[in-house]
């Protein structure tokens, strides 16, 4: 094994080499998650409202989350976004635009007991849903 005075050369071939068994390493060279995230590597994307669904929870938990079926407007992905809040599902009706982002769970998968959703609305017609749900704003009609 080269350790000695002259071995700075193989010491870093070798140590490039092995950074490829690293998988954060791997799918950040190789732009994994730009390829295959629907948001293209952005913290949030604009989408039109499809329709609006119940996802049924995750055992032990019973319960029907609220989601929206969207289609993202940069490249015209369909994703599913919960929609946060108490009665937030209201806020949004068809055709609306609204703005999503990450739901924050493990690197990008779902969080919690909603199965196959990554992604949270954040904004309905510009507006933030939360501030919506808390009535301290109203929703324009468009």
């Amino acid at each position: 094994m080269a350790n000695g005075e002259n071995a700075g050369k193989k010491l870093i071939s070798t140590r490039k080499r092995y950074r490829w068994s690293d998988g954060n390493y791997k799918r950040r060279v190789l732009r994994l998650k730009k390829k295959s995230d629907p948001l293209e590597g952005a913290p949030s994307a604009k989408g039109i409202v499809i329709e609006k669904i119940g996802i049924e929870a995750k055992q032990p938990n019973s319960a029907i989350r609220k989601c929206v079926k969207l289609q993202l407007i940069k490249n015209g992905r369909q994703i599913t976004a919960f929609a946060p809040g108490d009665g937030a599902i209201n806020y949004i009706d068809e055709h609306d635009e609204v703005l999503v982002e990450g739901i924050r769970g493990r690197q990008g998968r779902s969080k919690g007991d909603i199965p196959g959703v990554r992604y949270k609305v954040s904004k309905v017609n510009g507006i933030s849903l939360h501030e919506l749900v808390k009535g301290r704003k109203e929703k324009t009609v468009r």
